[in-house]
């Protein structure tokens, strides 16, 4: 008798268990949409984000800037300028510079609520004093749900390191006779009959 209550015991704990650990599949759904980091869906979204982005940019468009950008934004240049929205805005209607151009390619978007990462590579092309630059590098920019658009609020650019040690790499060689040089444990000049 025992043994057919202990039995009949666990099968009821079992059944009970089992609901609790399960997620029925409208509550998993979201869940793993806001871990998800590689939606082609929001990714595709945020691409057009950036690329409103890089057009208003280029053509000069506060408009176009303005509705991209949230009045909190802050931007934290590949060489640590930080910038408002406002000093966005003001550069890209008094910028002389006929070559500027900026493509922003989206990798990743991870969404949180009303709250969106995306992660990605961007290429700007533009002038310095007299010079032309070529800047490659990764951004990460936060963009905040209003109104059932997106704004960025926060952007930070990173220039990738340029490899130009990679044409002039030598071979070089170690004059050392073993991998490392332990100081009290190194051949010695002395001669050991002191």
């Amino acid at each position: 008798m025992n043994r057919i209550l202990t039995a009949l015991s666990l099968v009821v704990f079992a059944c009970c268990t089992l609901p609790a650990q399960a997620p029925d599949s409208d509550s998993a759904a979201p869940a793993a949409a806001g871990a998800a980091s590689t939606q082609p869906a929001a990714v595709t979204q945020f691409q057009k984000i950036e690329d409103s982005w890089s057009d208003a940019v280029n053509r000069r468009d506060q408009y176009g800037l303005e509705l991209v950008l949230s009045p909190l934004f802050v931007d934290i240049s590949a060489s640590g300028n930080v910038t408002t929205r406002n000093q966005q805005v003001a550069q890209a209607i008094s910028n002389d510079d006929k070559t500027l151009s900026l493509t922003q390619k989206v990798v990743t978007v991870r969404m949180l609520g009303d709250v969106a990462i995306a992660n990605g590579t961007y290429d700007l092309h533009h002038k310095v004093n007299t010079s032309q630059v070529d800047e490659k590098g990764v951004f990460t920019q936060v963009f905040q749900r209003v109104h059932g658009g997106w704004l960025c609020i926060n952007s930070q650019r990173t220039l990738l390191r340029a490899d130009a040690g990679s044409k002039t790499k030598k071979s070089q060689q170690s004059t050392a006779e073993e991998p490392f040089h332990i100081p009290f444990f190194s051949k010695s000049d002395k001669s050991s009959d002191q």
